[in-house]
């Protein structure tokens, strides 16, 4: 039966086509009788199979236009007009094969969800471990669950753990849980095996909890009504009273089989499915996959948006921040390319994070060896023969508590950061803060969306309120709601479905209840598959937020472009009914007529595959690889931004050692302007070109700010070394610089952390306002500077190669 469901409608129209190009082959050769009898089986395959959706529409008490198409062949056949007939049959089977194509959605059954699901368990019994069904699981039964594997029931550790509670929270971090805390099932454990008391069944569980909302959810999910359906109230009544009265007047049938003919729908069958595929398919160009038509109308009626925090409006997974030193002989570009050299063998979900940073940064890292994993506390191996450890501070730093620990822990509690602490031959060496970064492309995308027409945006997450407001400031949304599980997301999404049609978008299992109960779900799945793509009816399959807000002007676009083809071909249908109810157009004329219409009505349709209106940004190959080429060069000066508030974080008034401060500007100086004039040079025009307006005046300022704030730390420098300006420290001095006086300390602190806010601010004008513009890969043939042109960099400023 499946099989048949899905391959009827190619079935009906090479029938009905078939027997209506018998029929005219027959007819040209003379053999009337055989033409005729071909096209009377037409007309009656047509009349069954509109029969049956009339009467499945009468059942479900929905209006349909079916049921002109029933009269019209019923009529064919009762005055004897089987080539009318074989052409309404082959029109209504266009537009059921065509409409079938459009409407075909993804599955939205739970079958991700389902494989997710563990079937069996490990019980530890007094004969030792054994595997059973999950379903025979007890609360009180011991557990063990391997590394990587899913929790199969809620219980409470009795070891400490490192889980990864993504697909329940969204929080994209690993959580250290402690022996005798609760787990839920359905997270992941990140760490070692681990022991497990359950504290409730399978079928208890949070997963299963889940599972049920997402079915409760869908199965509360209006079904697609098509654009045919909408014209039936008006549409049917007129054209049987225009019929009956063309009847009543000519006293014969014939004049009301013409208007019958003329009148059969197909504009709104044929013309709305054309529309709604070229929508689909302009949509899947961008990288948005759109399943159906349903789906596409609802995105255009779209009014609310609702985002999760995790991976939508934040890049989903942990990144190097900062690093804090410790005040060793190494410096932080050092520390982090040991750290990562350790790192490159950790399956730890926060390995990755320190390996790319250092990648960016231009450094080489070294394969390490005899790398060890200390349960609960991290991985110590060895670097270049020097012995590294990444962890916590309590296995890094001991019991001692010395400033720059205090200075850690401070901006972790302010920032919501994770931290992870390492030293390098025993001696602890640092610190890095590592945070969920908001996406460059979203605040772009919170502009875009109210210019395609959403009225309202929520930031709807289960993270921190505190952390869910800086975010939702930052990006622009109207309302934050935070500490949401996903029972609450999905009592959000009825009560503002309630004043507009609701647009979700998320990427965790726990956004799933949300995205199968809003009028439209929308999924980022451009790191692979996750259940939230298949309860969803949009999936984003391209890492940028901004495609959607082209998805929706595209959505419109194919909506309006439909409701075109459909008045255009109904209302000359209508004028062909008149002409019928007046005898001058009789049944098979009207019938070919209605043939030509259809062509119009489908060619005004087809408008939808052209180009229409996007926010998409066209750059062109050069412009594309010249600002990836300025993007490396812009993470190569991420450590000297960093170096800036470690240095002034080291200067104290008891102790002062100009020394570091010297070699910061030197490296400012030779890393961090050069650069910057480059993207003076280069990157601001490229995004005046790309968006047609002088659109970096800010960034042109901040440029100048920078350069004029490291000016002054240059001139301060020389002034507290009682030299000129551009001579260095201490020459032609023999009794060495001046002894630096508090109040100087004070004011050379200022300026370092104001230089610091100043380049952190540029650097999310620069992600935000040019980089985020630009696609995620520059084309091959476009590899190299654009023009012959090469940016003149230091030595310290060129990439090393990559072990």
């Amino acid at each position: 039966m499946s099989w048949w469901r899905d391959r009827w409608p190619t079935v009906f129209f090479l029938g009905s086509t078939g027997l209506l190009a018998g029929g005219a082959v027959a007819a040209v050769l003379d053999a009337g009788e055989v033409a005729r009898l071909l096209w009377i089986v037409a007309t009656v395959l047509g009349l069954v199979v509109s029969l049956v959706a009339t009467t499945r529409a009468l059942l479900h008490r929905t209006a349909t236009v079916d049921v002109i198409a029933v009269l019209a062949l019923a009529g064919a056949l009762w005055v004897d007009e089987p080539f009318a007939g074989a052409m309404i049959s082959v029109m209504l089977a266009s537009g059921q094969l065509l409409e079938a194509r459009a409407a075909v959605r993804a599955s939205r059954e739970l079958r991700l969800l389902v494989e997710r699901t563990p079937r069996t368990a490990r019980r530890v019994t007094a004969d030792g471990v054994t595997e059973v069904p999950v379903g025979e699981v007890a609360a009180g039964d011991r557990l063990v669950v391997g590394t990587g594997e899913v929790v199969p029931v809620d219980g409470r550790l009795e070891v400490a753990a490192t889980l990864d509670e993504s697909a329940l929270t969204g929080e994209a971090r690993p959580v250290e849980r402690r022996a005798g805390d609760d787990v839920r099932s359905g997270v992941v454990n990140a760490g070692p095996p681990l022991d497990l008391r359950a504290t409730a069944s399978a079928a208890e569980s949070t997963y299963a909890g889940v599972v049920r909302l997402v079915e409760q959810a869908q199965a509360s999910s209006a079904p697609f009504v098509r654009t045919a359906d909408r014209f039936a109230m008006l549409f049917v009544p007129l054209t049987l009273a225009l019929a009956g009265v063309a009847w009543a007047v000519s006293g014969t049938p014939l004049r009301a089989v013409a208007v019958l003919v003329v009148a059969t729908p197909c504009p709104l069958l044929l013309a709305a499915p054309v529309a709604i595929m070229s929508g689909l398919s302009r949509a899947a160009r961008i990288g948005v996959v759109v399943k159906g038509g349903a789906a596409l109308e609802g995105l255009a009626a779209g009014q609310v948006m609702l985002f999760d925090k995790t991976g939508t409006l934040t890049r989903g997974r942990p990144e190097l921040a900062s690093t804090v030193t410790a005040g060793t002989d190494d410096d932080a570009n050092e520390v982090l390319r040991l750290a990562a050299s350790l790192d490159q063998v950790s399956p730890h979900p926060l390995a990755s994070a320190l390996v790319s940073a250092a990648l960016a940064r231009g450094l080489p890292l070294s394969m390490p060896t005899a790398v060890r994993e200390v349960h609960g506390y991290g991985l110590e191996g060895t670097v270049e023969g020097r012995e590294v450890r990444l962890g916590k501070a309590a296995w890094i730093v001991g019991s001692t508590r010395p400033p720059w620990l205090q200075r850690v822990r401070r901006r972790a509690s302010l920032d919501g950061s994770l931290t992870v602490f390492v030293s390098v031959g025993g001696v602890p060496a640092g610190a890095f803060l590592l945070e969920d970064p908001i996406r460059s492309d979203a605040p772009r995308m919170l502009a875009m969306l109210r210019s395609s027409g959403i009225t309202r945006t929520v930031l709807l997450t289960g993270d921190r309120a505190e952390v869910a407001e800086a975010v939702g400031r930052i990006v622009g949304v109207d309302a934050v709601l935070a500490d949401c599980d996903p029972a609450d997301k999905l009592a959000v999404i009825r009560a503002e479905s309630a004043t507009g049609r609701t647009i979700m978008v998320g990427d965790g299992v726990n956004d799933a209840p949300a995205l199968a109960a809003a009028g439209v779900g929308v999924a980022l799945a451009s790191r692979g598959a996750t259940a939230s793509s298949e309860a969803a009816d949009i999936v984003l399959t391209v890492d940028r937020v901004d495609a959607l807000a082209d998805a929706i002007l595209i959505a419109r676009r194919s909506r309006r472009i439909a409701l075109e083809a459909v008045l255009v071909g109904m209302g000359l249908s209508l004028v062909a009914m008149v002409f019928a109810a007046v005898g001058l157009l009789p049944p098979a004329a009207g019938a070919v007529l209605q043939e030509g219409i259809d062509v119009l009505a489908i060619a005004i349709a087809l408008r939808a595959l052209l180009p229409g209106r996007l926010h998409t940004i066209a750059m062109s190959a050069d412009d594309v690889a010249t600002a990836h080429r300025l993007r490396e060069e812009h993470d190569l000066t991420l450590g000297a931004v960093e170096q800036i508030r470690t240095v002034a974080d080291d200067l104290t008034r008891e102790s002062v050692d100009l020394a570091p401060v010297e070699a910061l500007v030197e490296r400012l100086e030779h890393q961090l302007i050069p650069h910057e004039r480059a993207d003076e040079d280069l990157l601001m025009p490229l995004v005046d070109r790309a968006l047609g307006t002088d659109a970096t005046a800010t960034m042109r300022r901040t440029h100048a700010e920078i350069e004029h704030q490291v000016g002054r730390l240059r001139r301060l420098l020389a002034d507290l070394d009682g030299t000129a300006p551009g001579t260095g420290p201490g020459v032609g001095d023999a009794s060495g610089p001046p002894p630096v006086a508090p109040d100087d300390v004070v004011e050379l602190r200022r300026m370092l952390y104001g230089l610091y806010a100043v380049c952190r601010l540029h650097n999310s004008q620069e992600e935000e306002g040019a980089f985020a513009l630009v696609p995620a890969t520059p084309a091959p043939e476009h590899q190299g500077w654009p023009h012959g042109w090469h940016p003149s960099r230091p030595p310290g400023l060129r990439r090393r190669d990559r072990s």
